[in-house]
């Protein structure tokens, strides 16, 4: 089944973009929205087995596709992505940083491990994949960049690991704008809030609850979807954004506008209170 574009036929005719986890979810949207408009779209991600549906699912629909397993948190599976994209190619137009992963968990329940695995894979890979793309080919030839976060705005509760490592990628991406715009670099993010995507589907049954409640505190009282969320990220890409680095773009429904997301439960532990003026007999020595 093709895809059906909202963006200009042939928008990035004759151009190259990898989209890293393209196999499912988000990205795989990024690279069918991209292909559609007429770029040739470099797929990334650990599993073979998904890029090559992807891929299969893009060219039956005429576009042009190529794939490369790569995990970002590895610098010489990174470095070998590059290596394969510009002796492809020979050369890249676009990056967007899909790629990553979290778990819920309570933050004192996240073991060092864990903190690592979601720490190194978002942040550490998304910066890696920056880095490469613009040392190979960007420093001298420009292009744009698009990162991945989340709803993390007022904090992110049950995914501290995710929280903090996207946060990261928030400051990375403007500091990023900074340093790279004297090579024609653009650096931005966008922010998907509560999106019907695959990877809700990795969640346990035991949080669907949580997930509708959520849903009926969205101002726009429903989930957002893989397409929006990719047509954002292809704008941010587009020359409609030449003038635009260093944003980060919220795709929430006004979710983090008004949005409860954790339920403080009942209790008496909070510090006692402090007041200036209280008599001397009642004063503590600190």
């Amino acid at each position: 089944m093709p895809y059906h574009s909202i963006f200009r036929p042939g928008l990035f005719a004759g151009q190259t973009y990898v989209v890293t986890g393209g196999g499912t979810g988000i990205g795989r949207a990024v690279a069918h929205e991209l292909a559609a408009l007429g770029a040739h779209v470099v797929l990334a991600s650990r599993t073979e087995a998904n890029l090559a549906r992807v891929q299969e699912e893009i060219v039956a629909a005429g576009g042009a596709a190529s794939r490369c397993v790569c995990n970002i948190r590895e610098e010489e599976q990174v470095r070998a992505l590059f290596d394969f994209v510009l002796g492809q190619r020979g050369g890249l137009d676009g990056l967007v940083n899909n790629a990553g992963g979290q778990f819920l968990s309570p933050a004192e329940s996240i073991s060092l491990r864990g903190w690592r695995a979601v720490v190194e894979t978002n942040l550490t890979g998304t910066f890696l994949m920056c880095r490469e793309a613009f040392n190979r080919h960007m420093e001298r030839h420009g292009g744009a960049i698009v990162n991945m976060l989340i709803e993390m705005w007022r904090g992110f509760p049950g995914m501290a690991h995710s929280a903090a490592a996207r946060a990261g990628i928030e400051n990375l991406t403007k500091t990023l704008a900074v340093e790279w715009a004297r090579a024609g670099v653009r650096v931005n993010a966008v922010a998907p809030g509560l999106i019907a995507s695959s990877g809700l589907e990795r969640y346990p049954e035991a949080v669907r609850p949580m997930i509708e409640q959520n849903v009926r505190d969205i101002p726009l009282k429903r989930m957002g979807t893989e397409a929006e969320v990719a047509a954002a990220i292809v704008f941010l890409l587009s020359p409609a954004a030449a003038f635009i680095t260093g944003e980060s773009i919220r795709i929430d429904g006004g979710g983090s506008l008004w949005r409860k997301t954790w339920e403080v439960p009942e209790h008496d532990n909070a510090p006692a209170k402090y007041d200036g003026y209280v008599e001397e007999s009642n004063v503590l020595d600190l």
